[in-house]
């Protein structure tokens, strides 16, 4: 299958191109040799080999058949259903969309309607739910080893002035690092509801990006666990851990921080020992493959996308939490919301 990636930003040149790319060299079968096209009106294109611009869908279009085309769709949250309308109006039907896979939820709503109107078979981006480190913690979960599980915790550290401040594509915090924490949750303890929120806003050397700073979630599941999940946006360090408390021991893990990397980490702490295991992981490139040969398959996929639009939903439960209007007296290190709800 051919792949044209829409929206060349840090998600689209410096994430799927590259996995793309390695990807195509482990699985050829599944991607044939032609050029992977790309297009993105506001961005000076790569210059890649076996890479092909355009710039617009419209032409790029004009030079693929869209039955044997992935369209990867890169571009920030708010301009996702326009661009899923315009490729399924195209005659695009498999799409590889970012997360999240939509800002909020009535953008949800009418990526619905689109995806029901046009039979779209959606892959939404979350590698953590391929990772090796994932998977170990599930099978701790289910083993019963170490007991029931009682809580989760999920930190996601990182500094991100630049892209904040320069031209922020996600409109919160809330939808950079968390929709990844929000969906391991899900899959490590089921599903759950919103109990209390927090975010804050970025500031720094005069100037403000509200809603930028950092952002907190809690989640109580049906299976009776609780979950805090934590992102930082100004924190000197990069961090993605997750601790799982069970009743008789612990597990944190930390996932790889950045692309430089494709190893995770576990420690697994019962009856007084720990054991630590270092484990190869290129998530990424796994969820590609498993995405391209789920549309090699054919036919409406509905789990995953379902499984992604329960995470906007949450997301989007937590963003109206911290929905107070932002006024300069409120700025950056008070914090624009800390709101109990549903905390029973």
């Amino acid at each position: 299958m051919q792949s044209l990636v829409v929206g060349l930003g840090r998600a689209g040149a410096g994430l799927h191109l590259p996995v793309l790319a390695k990807a195509r060299a482990r699985e050829p079968q599944l991607f044939g040799g032609q050029d992977v096209v790309a297009c993105d009106p506001c961005r000076r294109p790569p210059d890649r080999p076996g890479l092909v611009t355009t710039a617009s869908i419209g032409s790029a279009a004009s030079g693929l058949d869209p039955a044997g085309t992935v369209v990867h769709v890169c571009t920030p949250p708010a301009q996702r259903h326009a661009v899923i309308t315009e490729l399924a109006e195209l005659g695009f039907r498999n799409m590889i969309v970012e997360k999240p896979l939509a800002s909020d939820a009535d953008d949800l709503a009418r990526i619905i309607r689109v995806r029901r109107k046009h039979r779209l078979h959606i892959e939404v981006v979350e590698p953590w739910l391929t990772s090796t480190l994932t998977w170990r913690l599930i099978e701790l979960t289910r083993s019963g080893l170490l007991g029931a599980p009682k809580s989760i915790t999920i930190v996601q550290n990182k500094p991100r002035f630049r892209r904040s401040l320069a031209a922020p594509g996600h409109p919160t915090a809330f939808d950079v690092e968390l929709p990844h924490g929000v969906a391991l949750a899900l899959r490590l303890a089921g599903a759950a509801r919103v109990t209390h929120a927090a975010g804050s806003d970025l500031e720094v050397d005069g100037q403000f990006s509200p809603r930028m700073g950092g952002a907190d979630v809690g989640l109580r599941h049906i299976s009776g666990v609780r979950t805090e999940i934590s992102s930082d946006l100004t924190s000197p360090v990069r961090e993605r851990r997750v601790t799982v408390d069970f009743a008789h021991g612990s597990a944190v893990g930390h996932f790889a921080v950045s692309d430089d990397d494709d190893h995770s980490q576990l420690t697994v702490r019962a009856n007084g020992r720990g054991k630590h295991l270092v484990l190869r992981d290129d998530s990424l490139t796994e969820w590609m493959i498993q995405a391209y040969r789920k549309f090699r398959v054919g036919g409406e996929q509905t789990r995953g996308f379902n499984f992604a639009a329960e995470v906007v939903q949450l997301l989007s439960v937590a963003k109206n939490i911290c929905a107070e209007p932002v006024v300069p007296a409120a700025r950056a290190g008070t914090g624009y919301a800390a709101v109990a709800h549903n905390a029973g």
